[in-house]
């Protein structure tokens, strides 16, 4: 494990000195600007505060979408995954919302609700819940038929068979689903504040990048992914090991 850990140290090492190296043969920091130059307008944009009220916006648009995602995703594709009829209905809209550009989700939402909140997450919510109900589906398919026959012998509550039996078996789909949907639900976010918000992060990169400043909108971008990495570094990875420990004793 701390090998893993250097190993990760020294990667990153590694890119920050070839982006160093680049923006030196470059040598026009208005085309590629060296990390400490980027770095520097972070520091200043956090310092202002400006950095934190756009994180926040983004942040909480994130949480809205992925927890409705994660919600009804999760019941829509246990639902399929046990019911066969159930999920010969609602597979051909599956397949269609899988299939369907994010841009046109997003423009179609903020033409029919308008340029709101609502718009926003629903778009992105709705990009999103197809990628859970496929993974879900999957595990409620792959469940064992035996431990079911075995909560029915010994009368198990719902609620005990859900905490003792449903949820143990897609616990390694439900976290697969949200590391997932986590690296692609922000993303969309991003572009769903650059084409109609006016707060987060993604407006701001639309700012900079309307006023060809290239820190600036590096300066925006990675200051997101560094928040995106440690949420996967701190969150998500240990929710994952937790997951899947029992292969660990195969």
């Amino acid at each position: 494990m701390r090998n893993e850990h250097l190993i990760r140290l020294v990667s990153l090492g590694i890119l920050l000195l070839s982006w160093s190296i680049l923006s030196v043969v470059m040598a026009d920091p208005q085309v590629l600007p060296s990390p400490l130059i980027v770095g520097q307008k972070m520091a200043e944009l956090w310092a202002t505060g400006d950095l934190q009220l756009h994180l926040i916006d983004t942040t909480v648009r994130i949480i809205w979408a992925f927890s409705l995602a994660m919600i009804l995703g999760g019941i829509l594709g246990y639902l399929m995954g046990r019911y066969p009829l159930l999920n010969a209905w609602l597979d051909p809209w599956l397949i269609v919302f899988l299939n369907l550009p994010a841009l046109v989700l997003i423009v179609l939402c903020y033409l029919w609700i308008g340029l709101n909140e609502t718009a926003a997450i629903l778009a992105v919510t709705l990009n999103k819940l197809p990628l859970v109900m496929t993974l879900i589906r999957e595990g409620a398919r792959n469940a064992s038929s035996e431990l079911r026959d075995l909560a029915q012998v010994f009368k198990l509550s719902p609620l005990d068979k859900f905490r003792h039996i449903i949820l143990p078996e897609l616990l390694p789909h439900v976290v697969a689903a949200a590391r997932t949907g986590l690296s692609v639900i922000w993303k969309i976010v991003l572009v769903v504040e650059f084409l109609g918000r006016s707060t987060g992060i993604g407006r701001q990169i639309h700012t900079q990048f309307s006023l060809f400043n290239i820190t600036g909108v590096l300066a925006y971008a990675l200051s997101f992914v560094v928040f995106i990495l440690l949420i996967e570094f701190l969150i998500m990875q240990p929710l994952e090991r937790y997951a899947t420990r029992w292969r660990q004793h195969d």
